[in-house]
């Protein structure tokens, strides 16, 4: 891991990544996949960014931290494009996601953005 961002992403971070995305999809907002992700970046909605380590070829989503610093969004990194979408109550792996509304979740989002912000130092 960590060949997208200029930090390592443990398990149980990656984990509570997971979980907090599982806790915003019933009542927030999440656009799926690369392309939505990118947008919602781009237009200044997205609140988190997660992209899967696995994509192939990674080239689909090098830019995405690129975007998302320059924005000021936070990024993060977990392992499993399939548990991405598993995690957003999609049947297929998903590259990337942007959290537009935390909703509920948005305690676990918050608890995620301070872990990253502690993992870049």
């Amino acid at each position: 891991m960590g060949k997208l961002l200029d930090f390592e992403v443990t398990k149980d971070v990656a984990e509570k990544v997971y979980e907090a995305l599982e806790a915003v999809k019933e009542s927030g907002s999440i656009r799926k996949g690369t392309n939505e992700a990118t947008k919602a970046i781009e237009r200044g909605l997205a609140k988190l960014v997660v992209v899967a380590e696995d994509v192939e070829p990674i080239e689909v989503v090098m830019h995405i931290p690129m975007i998302c610093k320059e924005k000021n969004v936070p990024v993060i990194t977990v392992p499993s494009k399939q548990e991405l979408g598993a995690a957003c109550s999609i049947d297929v792996p998903t590259a990337a996601v942007a959290v537009i509304s935390e909703g509920r979740g948005k305690k676990q989002i918050d608890d995620v953005v301070k872990k990253i912000l502690e993992l870049k130092k």
